[in-house]
């Protein structure tokens, strides 16, 4: 049966849009946090420690994350964890944002001069103190940029997880789509709310590499 396009198809958008933000959150700070790690251990003086986060990197990096959705949510039960789709959508893209994130912070943590951290060391401070005070702080300030970047595509990349039967905003524009029988107007309010999310922090993006490039 056809449906007009009332305002309760607004709301079933609406709710996708919400879903679609709310999982871009819990996958943006859970992806840094594990990011944080992967980029200290892919900096440690350990060997071992920089091969495991080079082969997380790997791995998150050189396969889609598609496959890595179905590997959460299908691999998961098999080893007898229960996981919804809401937990399977974000643990599968928290770990794609740890390892994007990871290799960007690794980047400007690289990136930094090392007579800072020999002036640091010269001065005392321990491998935990040094990065804390101040290796991170000019790291992470460098790497704001392309870390606003990545969040980018981020939220565009959540639109994957309706394979799993996630309904974020691009689901539920193809619900509305499929009962009303106007994907144009559907999917034209979908890609304004992307526009609407995307189109500024890629802008902020933007002006703080320059700002960034200017600094230096």
């Amino acid at each position: 049966m056809i449906r007009d396009f009332t305002s309760a198809e607004f709301w079933v958008i609406a709710s996708g849009l919400w879903a679609t933000l709310q999982l871009s959150a819990i996958a943006f700070l859970g992806g840094g946090l594990a990011g944080l790690v992967v980029a200290l251990a892919r900096t440690a003086p350990v060997r071992a420690l920089r091969l495991a986060a080079g082969a997380f990197i790997d791995f998150f990096q050189g396969t889609p994350m598609l496959l890595q959705l179905f590997l959460v949510f299908y691999g998961l039960p098999v080893f007898g964890f229960k996981v919804n789709v809401w937990v399977a959508a974000a643990l599968g893209l928290t770990l794609h944002a740890g390892a994007f994130l990871g290799e960007i912070w690794r980047g400007g943590i690289q990136a930094v001069p090392r007579g800072q951290t020999e002036a640091a060391q010269a001065l005392g401070l321990g491998y935990a103190a040094r990065m804390r005070y101040v290796v991170l702080p000019q790291a992470l300030r460098m790497s704001f940029a392309p870390t606003v970047g990545f969040l980018v595509q981020l939220i565009k990349g959540t639109s994957l997880a309706a394979i799993i039967g996630f309904v974020e905003l691009s689901r539920s524009g193809q619900l509305v789509s499929s009962i009303t029988y106007k994907p144009l107007l559907a999917f034209g309010l979908v890609a304004a709310c992307y526009f609407a999310i995307c189109f500024p922090l890629s802008r902020y993006s933007a002006r703080l590499e320059k700002r960034f490039a200017v600094a230096n």
